[in-house]
């Protein structure tokens, strides 16, 4: 990527579709709209405050197993378990946080009601947060993760600034507030996609999601006033020319999606729950995941189609989904802190749980060797 300057659209003249006008402002030059009903505090807490949100579930607890099967009736449980099963490396989650981004104000822990035997609650920067907590009675109890992840609005204390990690993200490097939000801004990777769909892949959701998007947003429109963030090369040459070939539809066939954690405003959830409540309340209603599911996609998409992102590139983070070709090189990239970002996704093409579970843990060893304030 070196040789390009991503900061100057007006270079890469090539970029210049229809919607992408030379008068149009800077996007990072916004500034964050007024809130006249809040102090100059209240506001400045609303803006710079950032919050980590992380979802756990113990697939090992018997209790949880038992009131899990009551409701499962499911003929084939096969690659649903995968979602389950513990990779028993969440301490090093808690020391990337502590050591890597010590600035966050607020850590919000999901969970069944399990907890980790060595966590330590009473760190004040932990907030243990039980589904009941916080998901409508009516929802409950759910093994669905699209209804814990769609209510997180409703967290109490929530800042209206959060980053939201699925339980295979980590921080291995060195992080700043201004990696995950500018001036109250997500920073997020705008991109035109094209959706997969497969029997086992996540395709259904994204769909279901990006159908809410072009009911609520005229792509045109939105090209017309985010041109500029759409083909910015800090979204790297491959997704601007991606995204350039993708626009000759009038509408938005699919948006680019990386399998990192997501940045979020607790805005855009309570806007999209007034005005696609009766949607989002069906999905809800489901105990387990379907086919027929939105997901908390939706709400980066809504950010991204109406432009409160800044963009940001793909290099602060690596997902690497669990195949023999790329093993190697996910333990390497976690002994070293090679990216700011890394998700270590489990798959049903896993061949050796046991075995490769203990690697990561190693690997997670070398880099984060030291307890932190959040273990006992």
């Amino acid at each position: 990527m070196s040789g390009f300057e991503f900061d100057e659209l007006e270079d890469f003249d090539d970029i210049d579709d229809e919607g992408y006008t030379e008068a149009h402002e800077d996007e990072e030059e916004e500034e964050y709209d007024e809130q006249d009903e809040l102090t100059e505090e209240e506001i400045f807490h609303q803006i710079n405050d950032i919050d980590f949100v992380i979802a756990w579930v113990d697939g090992n607890d018997p209790a949880w197993r038992a009131e899990k099967d009551k409701f499962d009736k499911r003929p084939s449980k096969g690659s649903a378990e995968v979602r389950f099963r513990d990779w028993n490396n969440l301490r090093y989650w808690f020391r990337g946080v502590e050591k890597f981004a010590p600035w966050v104000r607020k850590i919000h822990f999901i969970t069944w009601g399990h907890l980790p035997k060595w966590l330590n609650t009473d760190n004040p920067k932990l907030h243990i947060v039980n589904h009941t907590d916080y998901i409508p009675a009516k929802y409950l109890p759910t093994f669905n993760s699209h209804t814990i992840e769609l209510n997180m609005h409703r967290i109490p204390g929530l800042a209206n600034n959060f980053v939201y990690f699925n339980d295979d993200m980590f921080i291995t490097d060195h992080v700043k507030p201004e990696d995950f939000f500018r001036d109250g801004h997500p920073m997020d990777t705008y991109g035109l996609d094209c959706i997969f769909f497969a029997k086992k892949s996540a395709g259904f959701f994204n769909g279901n999601d990006i159908e809410l998007i072009n009911t609520h947003f005229d792509k045109k429109q939105c090209m017309k006033k985010d041109g500029r963030k759409w083909f910015s090369l800090k979204n790297g040459v491959k997704r601007v020319i991606k995204t350039r070939a993708l626009n000759m539809w009038p509408w938005f066939p699919g948006m680019y999606y990386n399998h990192l954690p997501s940045n979020f405003l607790k805005e855009t959830f309570i806007k999209i729950w007034n005005e696609e409540g009766e949607v989002l309340d069906q999905t809800c209603l489901d105990k387990f995941r379907t086919k027929s599911n939105c997901n908390q996609w939706l709400m980066k998409f809504w950010q991204l189609a109406e432009g409160t992102c800044i963009p940001r590139g793909l290099s602060i983070g690596r997902c690497f989904h669990i195949k023999d070709n790329i093993w190697d090189e996910a333990l390497e990239s976690i002994e070293s802190g090679r990216y700011k970002l890394i998700c270590v996704n489990d798959t049903v093409n896993t061949k050796d749980f046991e075995l490769q579970k203990q690697q990561v843990i190693d690997a997670f060893e070398k880099l984060l060797p030291e307890k932190s304030e959040f273990e006992k």
